[in-house]
């Protein structure tokens, strides 16, 4: 019974209370309400221009011979309807003005109905008879296009109201000796009103207007969730490589823990030096500001070489290349964008001073090539898109290295030579033979590239 309640006062109420959705998701939200204020304003008018095509076609139908006040209201409801129309594409429509639209839209029908009556000179049962009620589901259905149950339900019983003040008119008037009956042959062919059959007509429009008020209910719970989730899916495209956040979003299956493939990439590790003590002796506002320049810079370029930033740690950047988009000139690309980095990262070095980082922005890259798992790691509750394997572990030891080696872009030549290979070209690194690296059990030869 309670949830029957909440579901009704919801359906007064336009649909799910919208307090609990973030500002961006009901600014949405509103965004489309009004789109569909305009898309209704251009279907009523062209119901009007219908209308209007119409009467020019048989200005006045065979046998009537009455005042024909059809041509007023049209023109009346050609002008309210295109100076709203006008008012939706300036400003966002206030709740008075449409539900005055709906009353216009039931007083246009009513009225047209009623017209029968005094065009043909007929008693008012007449009108009873005119197919021209079919037009009320049009008019309901039209604020469908809203998603907002309140204004069906609006439209629903104005239509209702109307349509019972137009029978009760009927029944109250004393002409030419009408009377009510429950045979529906001389229903059909005299001046005899049959109750059952617009308890009928009543009952159709009541219930339409229900049963759509309660679909539309349901399907604006459905829309907040909908575009809830598509703001969601827009931010994980800002957390994750565009491919990485399509790969999660449309996903025909449960992710899980385990799942991933094998990929030739290469990595590349940048980290700030000395950023932690440094960062100790500044403001939090100007910590903030120095990595937002710094990891902005970074991200770009490695951008516009083709890779994806698989992760920010801090002040380190772990960034793949041709890990998540298979790539055949993945250690070209790499090699060419931590050089392309060291050259950004010391001719923009106001940026940083301007933002508050004491003297130069010193920082150390390194980049290493091989076969790397990329696929998803972690738990039930909590799950990571990663790359893992010997290229990230040796990427990671070499930019350490950057320390020993009194270098700021490093590789092994095992990468630049197939860097080479792949179409890389560039100025001759100092390469380094027999070189110990911290944390790797075998000597290399080293390659500076700056």
């Amino acid at each position: 019974m309670a949830r029957l309640s909440n579901a009704l006062r919801f359906v007064l109420q336009g649909g799910p209370p919208e307090s609990g959705l973030p500002a961006r998701v009901r600014q949405e939200i509103h965004k489309r309400e009004i789109a569909s204020e305009r898309l209704i304003g251009w279907v009523q008018l062209s119901i009007v221009l219908f209308f209007a095509t119409l009467y020019s076609i048989a200005p006045k139908a065979e046998g009537s011979s009455g005042f024909n006040f059809v041509p007023l209201a049209l023109g009346a409801y050609f002008l309210f309807t295109v100076i709203r129309l006008t008012l939706s594409y300036r400003y966002e429509l206030p709740k008075w003005l449409l539900l005055m639209s709906i009353v216009v839209d039931m007083a246009l029908l009513v009225g047209l109905i009623f017209s029968f009556h005094i065009q043909y000179g007929q008693h008012p049962t007449f009108y009873l008879k005119a197919p021209t009620l079919m037009y009320v589901f049009i008019f309901i259905a039209l604020r469908a296009l809203r998603f907002d149950p309140r204004f069906v339900l609006t439209t629903g019983l104005m239509a209702v109201v109307g349509w019972v003040g137009l029978v009760a008119y009927a029944v109250l008037a004393d002409m030419n000796g009408m009377r009510v009956t429950r045979n529906y042959v001389e229903y059909l062919t005299g001046n005899t009103i049959l109750i059952g059959a617009e308890l009928d007509k009543t009952m159709v429009i009541l219930t339409v207007t229900i049963v759509l008020s309660a679909a539309l209910y349901r399907g604006r719970v459905m829309l907040f969730e909908a575009i809830r989730e598509q703001a969601a899916a827009a931010d994980l495209r800002r957390f994750f490589a565009p491919e990485v956040a399509t790969s999660i979003t449309e996903s025909k299956a449960a992710l899980v823990a385990g799942e991933g493939s094998m990929r030739d990439a290469a990595i590349v590790y940048v980290d700030i030096r000395s950023f932690t003590s440094t960062a100790s002796t500044l403001e939090p506002e100007v910590v903030m500001s120095v990595l937002a320049a710094y990891q902005g810079l970074a991200l770009k370029v490695i951008k516009d070489e083709g890779g994806r930033i698989d992760k920010f740690l801090g002040d380190g950047i772990l960034a793949t290349f041709g890990a998540v988009v298979p790539s055949k000139t993945y250690a070209a690309d790499a090699v060419r964008a931590v050089c392309a980095l060291a050259e950004e990262l010391g001719e923009h070095s106001d940026l940083f001073t301007k933002a508050g980082w004491p003297g130069p922005l010193r920082f150390g890259t390194a980049v290493s090539a091989g076969s790397v798992m990329v696929g998803i790691v972690g738990g039930l509750e909590r799950l990571e898109f990663t790359v893992i394997g010997d290229a990230v572990n040796r990427a990671a030891k070499l930019e350490d290295a950057n320390k020993a080696q009194s270098s700021r872009v490093l590789t092994d030549s095992a990468t630049y030579e197939l860097a080479v290979e792949q179409g890389y070209i560039g100025p001759r690194p100092d390469m380094r033979p027999e070189q110990q690296v911290a944390g790797l059990a075998q000597s290399i030869t080293l390659a500076v590239l700056a």
